[in-house]
């Protein structure tokens, strides 16, 4: 299986004096994802938690809702010319009765910002597909000084981070702020994935008493990903997308942006933010 991290030669100018030395660099490689045996999409991540990444992505196109949907994820032995494993393809098997998707040469996905689908299509594809609405009862509340504290707790948790700086990261926290879950990769989209996976596999899902927070912005796509795992609040340290705060002012997600210090704002759903309203 691939590494997280691999060391590359740098050429090292401080103040004017140079040196070579080794450098830590997180690793990406293109993880394939089989569906029943059929290629359904490729994305560049970091190596690691690879099944959880496969489940939360048929998580969010909505494939998959419960651990009984999957019936086995394995790696794909002969995964190149000579017969030997990469480690870079997986194929997720689900259980008999479950709805597959249209399978076509390009990856079907109808929620990524590249799929060319104007702004209405795309929140329309995700209320008719969400399995849960987000219904926290009683609804979660929480303490502006609560969140605040989540982003350092993240950091304290970015473990690749420390030594490559170029991981992104996401984390679940409790409404209590406990932390529950992190996993970092080089894409966001992918931490989400991994975390959401985790929880389908351990049969936690929705995940509707729970605080999803990403290490950058908050994108369409993680907004999505949230609702479709029933996540209630989705905090960002960096901004939102004009299509994110529509998805979540359309679905009841609370969107909290800009989470930085003690300074935040909220863009939709701000009745589940003490003193927000």
């Amino acid at each position: 299986m691939g590494r997280v991290t691999e060391r590359r030669k740098v050429i090292r100018i401080r103040d004017g004096a140079v040196s070579a030395r080794p450098d830590t660099l997180v690793a990406e490689e293109p993880l394939e994802i089989r569906l029943n045996g059929k290629p359904l999409a490729i994305t560049m991540r970091t190596p690691g938690d690879d099944f959880a990444l496969a489940a939360g992505f048929l998580v969010s196109e909505g494939v998959l809702a419960d651990r009984d949907d999957l019936r086995n994820i394995v790696y794909c032995a002969g995964a190149t010319a000579d017969g030997g494993n990469t480690y870079n393809v997986v194929d997720v098997q689900t259980a008999p009765g479950v709805v597959l998707p249209d399978i076509t040469l390009e990856r079907n996905v109808y929620t990524t910002s590249s799929c060319g689908l104007c702004g209405k299509a795309s929140l329309d594809a995700v209320r008719t597909t969400a399995r849960w609405p987000i219904a926290d009862t009683p609804p979660v509340r929480l303490d502006p000084g609560l969140l605040a504290g989540l982003p350092d707790r993240l950091r304290a948790a970015q473990r690749v981070f420390d030594r490559t700086g170029g991981l992104h990261a996401a984390a679940l926290f409790t409404e209590d702020g406990d932390l529950a879950d992190v996993r970092e990769d080089v894409g966001r989209h992918n931490a989400v994935d991994k975390l959401v996976g985790r929880a389908l596999q351990d049969g936690r899902l929705p995940l509707s008493r729970s605080v999803l927070l990403v290490s950058g912005r908050a994108s369409f796509e993680l907004a999505q990903k949230a609702v479709m795992a029933g996540i209630p609040v989705l905090a960002a340290v960096s901004a939102p997308s004009s299509l994110a705060v529509d998805l979540a002012t359309e679905t009841g997600l609370t969107l909290v942006g800009f989470l930085r210090g003690s300074s935040m704002n909220v863009y939709a759903g701000a009745d589940r933010v003490a003193q927000a309203g």
